[in-house]
């Protein structure tokens, strides 16, 4: 057999494209089979060699489309109660929106194909068109590879030089080598040696680095002042919410009560445990007087806001915020929600037609906040700078970096409500993705849920303590005040945004062959 016989088959191919998507959300966070992620793409990529663009792209597209069915099967329940659309019609929209996101696979297959087409190294175009589709290819719900290693802390450190991209590519490599010794076997021609080389280079550096980061940034946290967190999960239903949001004020209470007794220093609530609306001018007052006051602690917790209409041609405002107390209950700060998210709390297009909020009762009409400044929170007699990530945004690595960027916290905290997505994996993996903040910025991640999995992440990426799903649960954990200064931090995505560009131009223009002596002196005869 020689290389006549690539590329496979269409129909093999698309076998191997579909147990790609397979093998990839089974490896993911929720799932948790994280050797699989390893070996995932492999599939995939053998089906990849020699194949037209065209090919190509329904390749990725078909990985894509089942690794989000696969992984995000909780976008139906998410409809279902965002939304208020008939069950039917949710599922309509999520395959949709599943076969959208699949997009981005498919992008990832189609530069890859047009590259090669132009001769430039597979090995290399491997890496270049994963890291593009990942850094450019823009989803509902952001994800990315490196989650799948999220039990693997030593794996993780690189996040605090490239991002989550970064491990990524550490994930991907292993597949590119086998992908290339199962091509060579087909092919009865030896393996690349460059290209099964940095591929297996890239995987092990990045657990060599790990295995010298851990302890150095372990040894900078008991340096680092201590500080008692306290998280409180109250577990408040949907609808018990809106229906008794007395009871979600006294869960909160007594369980922050009980911590105060443990020695927190601190206390997070979750995404609108304040299950009170609030008008913006008395929320102060409403917050010391009714909500907060008298507990003992400073509290961070999150809260809904509203600014009344101003006239008949102006709508009320409402806000998702995230504020800050001192010990006696004085507000101290707030932080509203600026990545508000679509069909849950705005509709896209909503304030252009103001008749499509008649069609889905249940979203919510947002408006996002203008501001990254930080909470200012008094915590045993000292102002500490905290980020507040409200909701997703803890899984935006860009918009976490102009945070902590901005604000240079001593403390990264999270507020959030998984609620909507039911007992599914999705609270699983909204914390896997979330805990490459902390190695990012390298400090504590503290993220108060409604409904769980709460969590504090140190700034190694493990895990110092969590809760369970749907139960009312309180968690105290030892941690430190900590700032830092990493090379993501400084550079963000600017090198993958660089790369991409790369990667596009190296699909669209065609290497030039290499010259040889005797190809020389060939032309020089034919003159």
């Amino acid at each position: 057999m020689s290389e006549s016989a690539l590329p496979l088959t269409a129909k093999t191919a698309y076998a191997l494209a579909a147990l790609s998507g397979t093998l990839i959300f089974l490896g993911f966070a929720g799932f948790d089979i994280w050797p699989l992620a390893f070996v995932a793409w492999a599939p995939l990529l053998v089906a990849l060699r020699g194949q037209t663009p065209a090919l190509a792209l329904k390749l990725g597209l078909l990985t894509g489309l089942v690794l989000d069915v696969g992984g995000f099967y909780w976008l139906q329940t998410m409809l279902v109660t965002f939304s208020g659309f008939p069950p039917a019609v949710c599922a309509f929209f999520t395959g949709i929106l599943c076969a959208y996101q699949g997009g981005r696979a498919g992008l990832f297959a189609w530069l890859l194909a047009r590259a090669e087409a132009r001769r430039w190294p597979f090995g290399l175009l491997v890496f270049l068109a994963f890291a593009a589709s990942e850094t450019v290819y823009p989803v509902l719900f952001p994800w990315y590879v490196a989650g799948s290693v999220h039990m693997l802390p030593t794996m993780l450190q690189v996040a605090e030089l490239g991002g989550p991209i970064l491990v990524s590519l550490a994930v991907l490599a292993p597949s590119v080598a086998i992908a290339e010794a199962a091509v060579a076997w087909r092919a009865r021609r030896p393996a690349s040696r460059a290209t099964v080389g940095l591929s297996l280079g890239l995987t092990i550096a990045a657990a060599l680095y790990g295995l010298v980061r851990v302890p150095q940034v372990k040894a900078t946290m008991e340096a680092a002042e201590p500080v008692k967190l306290g998280v409180v999960q109250g577990n408040l239903g949907l609808v018990q919410k809106r229906e008794d949001p007395a009871e979600g004020l006294r869960r909160h209470r007594r369980l922050t009560a009980e911590l105060v007794r443990d020695g927190a220093d601190l206390v997070v609530w979750s995404e609108s445990s304040i299950t009170f609306p609030m008008p913006v001018e008395a929320a102060p007052r409403i917050l010391q007087e009714r909500m907060v006051g008298g507990l003992g602690v400073p509290v961070v917790a999150g809260a809904v806001l509203y600014e009344r209409a101003k006239s008949e041609h102006e709508r009320e405002r409402w806000y998702n915020v995230a504020v800050s107390t001192d010990e006696h209950g004085a507000m101290t700060g707030r932080f509203d929600k600026t990545f508000l998210l679509a069909f849950g709390e705005y509709l896209p297009f909503g304030d252009t037609f103001p008749q499509l909020y008649e069609v889905s009762p249940n979203t919510g009409h947002f408006t996002k906040g203008t501001s990254l400044a930080p909470l200012r929170v008094p915590v045993k007699g000292k102002e500490r700078s905290v980020t507040a990530l409200v909701c997703y945004e803890d899984i935006l690595p860009s918009f976490a970096r102009d945070a902590v960027k901005e604000g240079v916290p001593e403390l990264i905290v999270n507020l959030t409500n998984d609620a909507w997505f039911g007992p599914t994996t999705e609270p699983w993996e909204h914390l896997a993705l979330a805990k490459l903040r902390a190695v990012e910025h390298r400090r504590y991640l503290v993220r108060a849920t409604n409904s769980g999995v709460s969590a504090v992440v140190d700034p190694t990426g493990a895990v110092v303590g969590h809760t369970e799903t749907f139960v009312p649960a309180k968690l105290l954990v030892d941690a430190h005040f900590m700032t830092a200064h990493t090379p993501f931090e400084l550079l963000g995505m600017a090198p993958w945004n660089l790369l991409a560009l790369v990667t596009v131009a190296l699909a669209f223009v065609a290497r030039r062959p290499r010259t040889t002596p005797v190809n020389a002196a060939a032309r020089q005869d034919a003159a």
